[in-house]
């Protein structure tokens, strides 16, 4: 459909830099050469925090997973997981792998779940009889043979560290934004996610080209013309169905900011 209607796609070229002090802004490319656009839509997502191990690519598909869905759950049903993380996806994740395996670890470094999970899901993982809470813990190994097959934690207070036969780690530590590549150029919420519309500070958004400035559109980002939607934005519902429709929306915005 894209390129019905004339789009140029480019593939396997990355946005390494957006020059905001330019008119028509320009975006640097990977290969050396640039972009120049009127007007600009960021869906760059977001990565998801891994495990600071050098064994981990080794067991990403293979005992390590990123999202605990019906498919993963059925892999290690009558098992015993670890689920990494105390947010509220990793709340989730844990209650809803305890229904099916023997019993879930949950690993976090932090001193416990209340400042970054919901307490509705920090009492059910209390009353849940087989999920064990590790606080201020660490995994510090990963090793098996094509599967993963075990697994090492470190608890920071004592120092002591354990090693367990397990097979299926949950990784759910958060998302880093792709946000890296902006440079400067757009104001950005405290985990690096781009503010847009009513989250920009009252009259923070740069003038317009025209020289003329107006609040914020939906999606739009401190810099006219320039807008974000998808994982990368901040508080934006991470899934992929509310991305596409800010997709959407957003083409609508583009046409009429153009037309300024």
């Amino acid at each position: 459909q894209a390129e019905k209607f004339g789009a140029q796609v480019a593939i396997a070229r990355s946005a390494v830099k957006l020059r905001c002090d330019e008119l028509p802004y320009r975006i640097d490319t990977s290969d050396g050469g640039y972009v120049r656009a009127r007007a600009i839509v960021i869906a760059t997502g977001a990565e998801y925090r891994k495990l600071d191990l050098g064994e981990l690519p080794k067991f990403e598909g293979v005992g390590v997973y990123y999202g605990a869905t019906f498919i993963e759950a059925q892999r290690c049903s009558a098992e015993e997981v670890i689920v990494v993380g105390g947010g509220n996806s990793a709340g989730q994740a844990a209650t809803y792998l305890a229904q099916s395996s023997t019993h879930v670890h949950i690993v976090v470094r932090a001193e416990g779940l209340a400042a970054s999970m919901s307490r509705y899901l920090v009492r059910r993982i209390e009353e849940t009889s087989n999920i064990t809470l590790h606080t201020r813990t660490r995994i510090v190994a990963l090793s098996g043979a094509g599967h993963l097959e075990e697994v090492a934690w470190t608890e920071d207070r004592t120092g002591e560290t354990s090693t367990r036969p397990i097979r299926h780690v949950f990784s759910m530590a958060g998302a880093k934004p792709n946000t890296d590549w902006l440079d400067g150029c757009l104001q950005l919420d405290d985990k690096g996610f781009i503010l847009t519309g009513t989250d920009l500070a009252p009259g923070s958004q740069r003038p317009g080209p025209s020289g003329t400035s107006r609040p914020a559109l939906l999606h739009e980002t401190s810099l006219r013309r320039v807008f974000a939607v998808g994982d990368v934005r901040a508080n934006s519902v991470k899934r992929v169905a509310s991305g596409v429709g800010e997709g959407s929306v957003c083409i609508q915005l583009v046409h009429r900011v153009l037309a300024e």
